[in-house]
């Protein structure tokens, strides 16, 4: 592999010096700025050879760096060796950031090339502006990736189907003037989306471009007047669907038409574009058309309406019956030593939950870590590198679905022997952060970055912490990561309102031992009204019992003991009457009292 990464970066510094560009910019983004990208957008995993969802690559004419979150860090490590691309710890007090670094690097007069259409517009302004103050160029134009990748993956061509209103509890045209009603307020008159989900949530249609996230590949602007566009590959479209887009207003036009159809936008148009979420090749087409301002679909997708929230405990129902198979299995399969490995683990959870009624597909790939496999917060088991699961050890389980009512995400950490003193201690610690954010009672306009703290502190008392954010928010049917709210250290100026869907996810992870995760999703609901206002609390609808073996009793209060027994009381007493036989025994003994 060392002399295949050498060969393709080789490549592009021909193109590099061809276009005059001194340092070259490979991001893991596409033109929608998605967190999962379909193959035909990995350009930089074919540049580097690493795999992670996040990280960035930068090129110069004698050297090259890879950014990227401590979520990889050991695994870039591992997959970056022997190429010659050092590893750039992103978020580490040592580490610069890229501007930082291109500033430091580069003689003045020299220029960095991007590809405007990979770079937000709040990425591409930040790096212009860093650039300059050092007398550097940002070229937006170089985009050699089709000429250095011969066997490019060709654009997603996966059909769109509808996602029926009895699942998702509105119609396309009535989302469409809620959205056109929300623009004069923002001083625009139409709307021009690029997020995936945003578009699959607008116009209630789903497709399978991405894995894992039911999304089709598309832009969409919205106007009065019947006047929005799908900019869509007619490959992608059935006669249905066709029909379908029709009856709500949408007309279709080929994907790669949407640019110079911006620029062909009457000039006092006015084109509410999001500059965290939009490229930068976008506004340049807009050619001063656009407005800056947060979509307001974010925060309608967030909020979940009645529909979708009766359908997503019902689709947490089934996943849990699912993950009650599915953990029983693994349990007997370790306990008669069989060579169960961890990728037989992500086989067991598909095989079970495949077997539900509305399933569509997993809603990202398992993370199945054994011992000190589960202290890699993305771990990712390959033939050849997969443990085997033995009676001994913590396994750490993060898995979820994808059903047509429903998105589901669950992080389950279990002792495959009896536990270590250190085992029970640790996981303890994190469970009583995870008790105490499910508990919370906060006022109207609380944000994530105070409700992270209440999850760490017992770890923080400890000298103990994690560097991932605690929780982020989850789609209905559509990408198991979405905002516009998260539970975080840093900042989010998103409040937190009823009907957001948030994952409750502490962990801890120490090198080469083990990982804890403890994960629930938990619902926004309103709490109470008093003489101070309106306070909302956190509603808990996964379904699938903590492993009680691993809890510490010693260093729990009566109360975090009486919340574990209240919530396996309600696992046990909604998911029976879907079990019987063995799978019913072994969930009422996992439910069963927790005491001191």
């Amino acid at each position: 592999m060392k002399n295949v990464i050498a060969q393709r970066l080789s490549a592009l510094r021909a193109e590099m010096k061809k276009a005059g560009v001194d340092a070259a910019i490979i991001p893991q983004a596409d033109p929608h700025m998605s967190e999962y990208l379909a193959s035909h957008w990995q350009a930089r995993r074919w540049f580097s050879g690493f795999t992670g969802s996040a990280g960035d690559l930068v090129v110069t004419a004698d050297a090259a760096y890879l950014w990227t979150d401590s979520r990889y860090f050991l695994q870039a490590a591992a997959q970056l060796e022997g190429t010659d691309i050092e590893l750039m710890k992103d978020g580490l007090p040592s580490t610069p950031s890229i501007e930082k670094f291109l500033c430091s690097a580069l003689k003045a007069g020299q220029t960095v090339g991007i590809d405007g259409m990979m770079f937000s517009v709040v990425r591409a302004e930040a790096l212009r502006a860093a650039l300059e103050t050092h007398n550097l160029s940002l070229a937006t134009g170089f985009d050699p990736i089709d000429v250095v990748w011969n066997d490019r993956p060709a654009l997603p061509d996966a059909k769109i189907f509808v996602h029926d209103a009895k699942y998702a509890g509105r119609d396309a045209s009535q989302k469409i003037a809620d959205i056109l009603a929300a623009l004069p307020s923002l001083q625009a008159s139409s709307q021009f989306i690029s997020a995936l989900d945003e578009i699959a949530w607008t116009l209630n249609i789903r497709s399978n471009d991405v894995t894992y996230n039911p999304v089709a590949t598309s832009f969409l602007y919205i106007a009065p007047d019947n006047a929005s566009v799908l900019f869509v590959d007619s490959a992608k479209l059935t006669a249905e669907v066709d029909a379908y887009l029709k009856s709500q207003g949408v007309a279709t036009k080929p994907y790669t038409e949407a640019m110079a159809f911006l620029s062909s936008l009457p000039a006092d148009a006015r084109v509410l574009i999001e500059p965290d979420r939009t490229a930068e090749g976008v506004k340049v087409a807009l050619g001063g058309r656009y407005v800056y301002g947060a979509s307001p679909v974010a925060e309608m997708k967030a909020c979940k309406n009645a529909v979708q929230i009766a359908g997503i405990k019902e689709a947490m129902r089934r996943d849990g019956v699912a993950l009650v198979h599915s953990f029983m299995e693994i349990e007997q399969r370790v306990a008669a030593d069989d060579g169960i490995t961890e990728l037989d683990v992500a086989e067991i959870l598909r095989r079970h939950r495949s077997a539900q009624d509305l399933f569509f597909d997993e809603s990202f790939g398992t993370i199945a870590g054994y011992e000190g496999h589960g202290a890699i917060v993305h771990y990712e088991a390959e033939e050849g590198s997969a443990s085997t699961l033995h009676p001994n050890g913590l396994l750490l389980v993060d898995s979820g679905a994808q059903y047509l009512d429903g998105t589901t995400d669950i992080t389950r950490t279990i002792a495959l022997g009896t536990p270590t003193a250190e085992e029970r201690r640790d996981f303890t610690l994190v469970m009583k952060g995870h008790i105490a954010m499910a508990k919370m009672i906060f006022p109207e306009g609380t944000n994530g970055a105070q409700i992270d703290v209440i999850a760490r502190q017992f770890l923080w008392k400890n000298g103990l912490s994690y560097l991932h954010g605690t929780g982020h928010g989850v789609g209905h049917f559509l990408n198991v990561h979405e905002g516009p709210q998260k539970v975080a250290l840093n900042l989010s100026r998103f409040p937190f309102k009823p009907g957001m869907l948030t994952s409750n996810e502490p962990g801890l992870y120490r090198t080469n031992v083990h990982g804890i995760r403890c994960e629930n999703l938990v619902l926004c609901v309103k709490a109470m009204t008093t003489e101070f206002g309106q306070f909302f609390g956190f509603e808990t609808v996964t379904l699938f019992p903590f492993d009680l073996s691993l809890f510490d009793t010693a260093i729990m209060t009566d109360e975090e003991i009486e919340w574990i027994n209240l919530y396996h009381d309600k696992v046990r007493e909604t998911l029976a009457p879907s079990l019987s036989g063995e799978a019913l025994a072994w969930l009422k003994n996992k439910t069963r009292k927790l005491s001191r």
